[in-house]
C-alpha cells in the first residue's frame, strides 16, 4: 500500500497557487476611458484644469454625479487621476479637489487658487459622500 500524502498535497498546493494567480490577475482590470456621459481619459489628461478641457466637461461630470456617489477613494483615483489639491477634514474625511479651469495652480503646483473646482468628499471610510462645485478649495 503506498501512501504518498505530501505528492498528493503538492498537487493540490500548484492546483490552489494556479487558481489564486488567475484571480489575482483577472481583478486587475484596466482604467476605464468613459463613465457614462463623462471621457475620463480628457479629464485625466487636463491636470489642473489648465487647458480648459475639464470646464467643457463639466456638464458631463454634474450628469454623473448620482453614479460617482459611494464609489471608492481608489476607484475615484484610478478613474479621475490623481487630484489637483488633497485637503484632510475632521474625522478622517478628505476632499479630493479637481480644478475646472486654468489659475495660479497652473504656474505653480500647491499656490492657492480661486479658479473654478470640483470637491468630492471621501467618508472615513473612503467612500464618495458628496459632490460640490465652488471657486477655489472648499
Amino acid at each position: 500500500m503506498n501512501t504518498n500524502l505530501f505528492g498528493t498535497g503538492r498537487r493540490l498546493a500548484g492546483g490552489l497557487f494556479v487558481v489564486c494567480w488567475s484571480l489575482t490577475l483577472l481583478a486587475c482590470g484596466t482604467v476605464p476611458d468613459q463613465f457614462g456621459k463623462l471621457n475620463l481619459k480628457k479629464w485625466r489628461g487636463d491636470r489642473g484644469g489648465c487647458t480648459g478641457t475639464r470646464s467643457a466637461l463639466e456638464a458631463d461630470f454634474r450628469a454623473e454625479i448620482p453614479n460617482l456617489k459611494g464609489k471608492t477613494a481608489n476607484t475615484i483615483g484610478e478613474w479621475l487621476g490623481r487630484p489637483d489639491a488633497n485637503i484632510l477634514a475632521d474625522r478622517n474625511q478628505k476632499f479630493y479637489v479637481y480644478y475646472l479651469e486654468k489659475g495660479p495652480q497652473c504656474d505653480k503646483v500647491g499656490a492657492k487658487s480661486s479658479s473654478r473646482s470640483v470637491a468630492i468628499r471621501m467618508s472615513a471610510i473612503g467612500l464618495a459622500t458628496e459632490i460640490t462645485f465652488q471657486n477655489g478649495l472648499p
